[in-house]
């Protein structure tokens, strides 16, 4: 096992049948974009959203140990809030490229990337090819600007509290204002 970014497809999907017909629990949680925005409404951002759900994992299985990959730059700082949802008494290890360092975090960051694959697949079908829905990503870019450019409103599938989305929603209103008062907008140097 190592990172599954560092794997191939078939590679990943291979190895995450042999880690479902061995392991004890498999859990995964889905968090739909709109549940993602609700919780940056309310002051929880991804790093904390995600050891919330961590949390609930383990106060579900009630392990004994626990070694997660840490989402935030500071593990001592996450470790610390995440023990403090925990409520079972798990020993909780944080550390950053844990995927690559514990075998068992490599096998559930496989699990993850292949599931997150499979809702990808689901929603290409109906959004088009949008890439891989990382704002780096160029692709991604340009559907995201083409969405906003044709629509009023932004699909199920996007955060609007992205940054991303944020920032080009401001443009489409912009450009809307600067159209109703009948201004052009230059072009850049």
């Amino acid at each position: 096992m190592r990172d599954s970014k560092e794997l191939a497809h078939k590679k990943r999907v291979k190895i995450a049948d042999e880690v479902e017909k061995i392991a004890k629990d498999i859990v995964v949680i889905k968090i739909e974009a709109c549940r993602i925005d609700s919780y940056r409404k309310s002051g929880v951002n991804l790093n904390r959203l995600e050891g919330m759900k961590m949390a609930d994992i383990i106060n579900l299985l009630s392990p004994h140990e626990v070694v997660v990959d840490c989402p935030d730059p500071n593990t001592e700082k996450f470790m610390l809030v995440l023990k403090k949802m925990v409520r079972n008494g798990s020993a909780i290890k944080a550390e950053h490229k844990a995927d690559r360092n514990h075998k068992i975090v490599g096998a559930a960051s496989i699990i993850a990337k292949v599931e997150r694959e499979k809702e990808i697949a689901k929603l290409r079908r109906k959004y088009g090819d949008f890439g891989p829905g990382y704002t780096s990503n160029e692709l991604t870019n340009k559907w995201l600007k083409e969405w906003i450019g044709k629509n009023k409103e932004w699909p199920e599938i996007v955060r609007k509290t992205w940054l991303t989305a944020e920032l080009l929603e401001k443009g489409k209103q912009q450009r809307g204002l600067l159209g109703f008062l009948g201004l052009a907008r230059e072009k850049p140097c």
